[in-house]
């Protein structure tokens, strides 16, 4: 049983915004639920650093487990440089450094493993004394307690071999040794007053920890004074920033996205409003228009 002229008429906006609205769901949900995808696909994150005071600039290397040619290269890379993190497929990799200018195929001045597992980052760093010169992996935390942030200090000033640093009068780290890494502290988010005390030199620098961020507040040699660098490692619980330093990969990694079923959903409902106006507008008019011709897509060439 056809439907009356004046009917359809009436009809065909409503049906046009509903194959609008579909389509739309159609395209922006999988571009939404792309967030999820690299959980699926066993995605981690790295970062590299050179924190050893009296070491050169160095060139750092990245390598896949079993392949000689070095996925990252990072150049002259010199104290107090921290790369943003670089999402990478979980599994075995080696970092190695050689002094700046040095050939590839030189001898690395060192190198260490670390498996990234799916999920998590880390951040690998050149730590110590030129003469102790070591690689140190550490595992970064990527969640906080609900409404709190989480904050961790590398102490990477030669100067003062032991240095003690609080926000407020809550301790982050006490009397910590050169090159150690103290564990996360939970905070209340807020405006704060970080400062550094060593032997003979402190600093101080206004740091935001807002809720669910998580921080690395790394310990500096400046001329003449301690500095303190603040490293934003996460920030909520979806993000992952690019850290502190112009030197680098030159990108963030998006955390993994939540369980993409309501967008399975969405997309599905698209569809069925997609389906629903496209058979409307198909439906022979009576005006003089006729019905609303809808666009065919372009071919989409890809490369092989």
């Amino acid at each position: 049983m056809s439907l009356p002229a004046r009917v359809l008429r009436m009809m065909r906006p409503l049906a046009a915004l509903g194959l609008s609205i579909g389509l739309l769901c159609c395209a922006v949900s999988p571009a939404s639920a792309a967030s999820s995808a690299p959980a699926s696909h066993g995605i981690g994150w790295l970062r590299l650093a050179h924190l050893s005071p009296n070491t050169p600039a160095v060139d750092v290397y990245l390598y896949s487990f079993g392949n000689s040619h070095a996925m990252i290269v990072l150049k002259h890379v010199s104290y107090g440089t921290v790369s943003p993190y670089q999402s990478v497929h979980s599994g075995d990799y080696t970092v190695a450094m050689r002094s700046a200018g040095a050939s590839a195929r030189s001898k690395p001045v060192l190198s260490t493993s670390v498996n990234v597992a799916a999920g998590d980052a880390y951040t690998v760093a050149g730590m110590g004394p030129l003469s102790g010169l070591r690689l140190q992996v550490m595992r970064d935390r990527l969640s906080t307690p609900r409404g709190k942030a989480l904050v961790r200090v590398i102490q990477a000033s030669l100067r003062q071999h032991r240095v003690t640093v609080s926000a407020g009068r809550q301790v982050l780290a006490g009397k910590e040794a050169f090159a150690r890494v103290s564990s996360y502290q939970t905070v209340s988010p807020g405006n704060w007053t970080v400062h550094a005390a060593g032997a003979s030199e402190n600093a101080s620098s206004k740091v935001t920890f807002a809720a669910g961020s998580i921080h690395t507040l790394v310990v500096l040699d400046h001329p003449g004074h301690l500095w303190i660098a603040s490293l934003e490692d996460a920030a909520g619980s979806k993000v992952l920033p690019q850290g502190a330093a112009a030197t680098g990969f030159g990108g963030t990694a998006p955390r993994p996205g939540s369980w993409p079923a309501p967008w399975l959903a969405t997309l599905a409902a698209g569809m069925a409003l997609a389906l629903a106006g496209a058979a409307l507008l198909r439906r022979p008019g009576r005006h003089s228009g006729g019905a609303v011709p809808i666009a065919r897509p372009h071919a989409v060439t890809r490369k092989r």
